[in-house]
């Protein structure tokens, strides 16, 4: 046997590490529902303006991205881009939700949606930041 280290490692490269991880996971999950949903607002030219991205697997929704362009910053657009997209998680059988976020994004709007944080990484990525995740009971 033999080691490799790898800087920057290619895609094949990282699926080769996936995929047997993925091998091994699924007799305990393979038989759990997954999925990916967004929900995009878009202007009247068809341009979008803010999204949301989430994947569904099993009870649970995890915001992977959520972006709205800064031009429409109070207009309550992100509000209810989450709520479109916990209508979506409710109605494929999830029941809780995650969300990831640093100190400089969005942590009191995702408090202000009920959202409650379970843990903080200090000095992440760097010593000025936070990293904050998010967790909230969906459907009741």
């Amino acid at each position: 046997m033999e080691y490799q280290v790898v800087a920057n490692p290619t895609e094949q490269d990282i699926m080769d590490v996936r995929g047997g991880l993925r091998a091994f996971n699924d007799p305990f999950v393979e038989h759990l529902n997954e999925m990916q949903m967004a929900v995009f607002v878009v202007d009247e030219s068809g341009q979008r303006r803010g999204g949301i991205v989430s994947r569904f697997w099993g009870n649970w929704m995890h915001i992977l991205f959520l972006w709205i362009d800064p031009a429409l910053k109070g207009e309550g657009i992100g509000k209810t881009l989450m709520q479109k997209m916990e209508a979506e998680a409710v109605a494929k059988g999830c029941k809780s939700a995650m969300v990831d976020t640093f100190s400089f994004q969005a942590r009191p709007f995702y408090e202000s949606l009920g959202y409650q944080n379970q843990m903080t990484l200090d000095a992440f990525p760097g010593d000025e930041h936070q990293l904050h995740f998010l967790t909230k009971k969906l459907g009741g």
